[in-house]
């Protein structure tokens, strides 16, 4: 871990790759408070909002890896930050204005910039990493997962009360900006940035990216395991779709009506808790245990723990 962290370039990028999460985490929060508080009588209004984070996979999965691997991965970090720091403004406007639709349309814009972030800044880690240190980079980024899972409700409820749905969105913006700064200074060599030479945007052809996903699902069903994986993190998607908003919901029109914020950060604490340990130990426990035995035993807990 010391090796890890005696590496600029990881830091810069581990840093850059912190505040992108904090201001994503802590305006999607806020926005859901802003929602149950604003349209109380209308609970669609926040499932909709969580939608518009998660659709955009779905309408540009075909362009962000071909982009991390054709295009310039610095630049295409770096300016995920940008866009989005001026979609951020243009959203701030809109909710001064009230425009709801708007404001539902820049969410899903914004989510689908951020999209093209992780690519290529995971394609960057694994040309500044040794094999070695990729894995433990891999736990620590789990585990930052962890804490903004722990803290990330509580960051977004604290906010939105303190200074407002657009303070908290200024707030996201900053998160950006930083970002953005961060991997503009970041050296990065020229083979890890472009190690498929250089290309233009005229030579991105719908053909093109279908051949090259094509070629992603040959070699994904020609390895079993691979096929496995894939189809658990569908499942996975769909229970992280309902567990996004469905303890909000459940404390907001169930439980705790007037004290939904601070229970719905209670459970986060909790969730994030058992993230954080679990990466604390994981990359012990692959040193003793194959990893399929522990993606089953963690399944098989999980579920136990819901039926006790």
């Amino acid at each position: 871990m010391r090796q890890l962290f005696a590496n600029r370039a990881f830091v810069t990028l581990f840093f850059a790759t912190f505040a992108s999460q904090l201001g994503t985490t802590i305006g999607n929060m806020a926005f859901a408070f802003y929602m149950l508080y604003r349209f109380a009588a209308k609970p669609a209004y926040a499932t909709l909002a969580e939608m518009m984070y998660a659709l955009p996979t779905l309408a540009v999965f075909l362009l962000v890896g071909v982009a991390a691997d054709r295009f310039d991965r610095k630049r295409i970090a770096e300016n995920t930050g940008w866009i989005r720091l001026g979609l951020t403004g243009l959203l701030i406007g809109a909710l001064l204005m009230d425009w709801i639709g708007i404001v539902f349309g820049l969410l899903f814009i914004r989510s689908a910039v951020g999209k093209f972030y992780m690519p290529a800044e995971q394609a960057m880690l694994q040309g500044i990493l040794e094999k070695d240190q990729y894995v433990q980079a891999s736990g620590l980024n789990q585990m930052i997962m962890g804490i903004f899972m722990l803290f990330g409700v509580a960051l977004g409820a604290v906010t939105y009360n303190g200074l407002g749905i657009v303070g908290a969105v200024a707030v996201d913006g900053c998160g950006f900006l930083l970002s953005a700064l961060l991997i503009r200074f970041t050296r990065i060599s020229h083979e890890v940035r472009l190690p498929n030479g250089r290309s233009s945007v005229r030579d991105l052809r719908s053909g093109m990216m279908v051949t090259d996903f094509k070629e992603g699902l040959k070699y994904i069903f020609g390895h079993k395991l691979l096929m496995v994986l894939l189809a658990g993190y569908v499942l996975f998607g769909f229970l992280n779709g309902g567990f996004a908003v469905l303890p909000m919901f459940t404390m907001k029109y169930k439980l705790a009506p007037d004290a939904y914020e601070t229970f719905s950060s209670l459970f986060a604490v909790f969730l994030g808790l058992g993230i954080l340990a679990g990466s604390m130990v994981t990359n012990k426990l692959l040193q003793k245990f194959k990893s399929y035995q522990l993606l089953i035993s963690g399944i098989l807990l999980t579920a136990y723990s819901f039926n006790a």
